[in-house]
């Protein structure tokens, strides 16, 4: 299945980073940056669990809301998580110069809202449907 693939991924993605973070990272980079790549990691593995839970939905369901709040909730991970991870970073990694990254994490976090927004429509017609059966 493609979408347990996906979230089999970023989990394992979100434990090394994590783990990175804590030993690597660690008396290498600055503090608060240290808290910003924390919190990527928290955002990253929190939407990972919520992925899975939809990728397990999905499979009861085959609703486009889900597939679409799972997709929206992914390119949240990549965008929040991700340019948390390469701004908290980026004096490390000799990428100073990329300040385009600022704008993208609350390009992230909008897209986590759009996801968790699509799933309490699908929530709501789900209610809809089985006020309707009865």
């Amino acid at each position: 299945m493609r979408y347990l693939s996906i979230v089999g991924f970023l989990g394992v993605l979100a434990v090394a980073l994590g783990a990175m973070g804590a030993h690597s990272l660690a008396g290498r980079i600055a503090p608060d940056q240290l808290t910003v790549y924390r919190t990527g990691v928290f955002y990253h593995m929190t939407h990972t669990v919520v992925l899975l839970a939809l990728t397990l939905w999905m499979e009861r369901s085959h609703s486009p809301k889900l597939r679409a709040a799972f997709w929206l909730i992914l390119a949240g991970i990549v965008c929040f998580s991700g340019s948390l991870y390469l701004l908290s970073t980026r004096d490390l990694l000799g990428l100073r110069h990329w300040k385009w990254l600022g704008p993208v994490t609350p390009l992230g976090g909008m897209l986590f809202i759009a996801g968790w927004f699509v799933l309490a429509l699908f929530g709501m017609s789900q209610g809809t449907h089985t006020k309707a059966k009865t």
